[in-house]
């Protein structure tokens, strides 16, 4: 990040970071919340696996090494169910 990006408000770099992994192609997620707080960057919601999870650190260590990454993201089990659904 810039000089002039790290001196904007929180609320204008958490909205940059979030593009950010919107448009990175290793990550994709629009889901996600983030926010800056110092020289703190908070991350939650919910991703599809722990690989994704783990990428979102990685993209945002890229374009924001200054940050320390708090990553509250949780994984969803999007998988098959295990067994059949009994409706009544």
């Amino acid at each position: 990040m810039s000089a002039r990006e790290q001196d904007n408000p929180p609320q204008y770099r958490a909205a940059d970071l979030s593009r950010i992994l919107a448009e990175d192609a290793r990550t994709a997620e629009l889901g996600i919340r983030v926010d800056v707080r110092g020289g703190h960057v908070h991350l939650s919601g919910e991703v599809a696996t722990v690989q994704r999870r783990e990428e979102l650190e990685r993209v945002l260590a890229e374009h924001a090494p200054e940050l320390r990454i708090h990553n509250d993201v949780r994984v969803s089990a999007a998988g098959e169910p295990d067994g059949r659904e009994e409706l009544r």
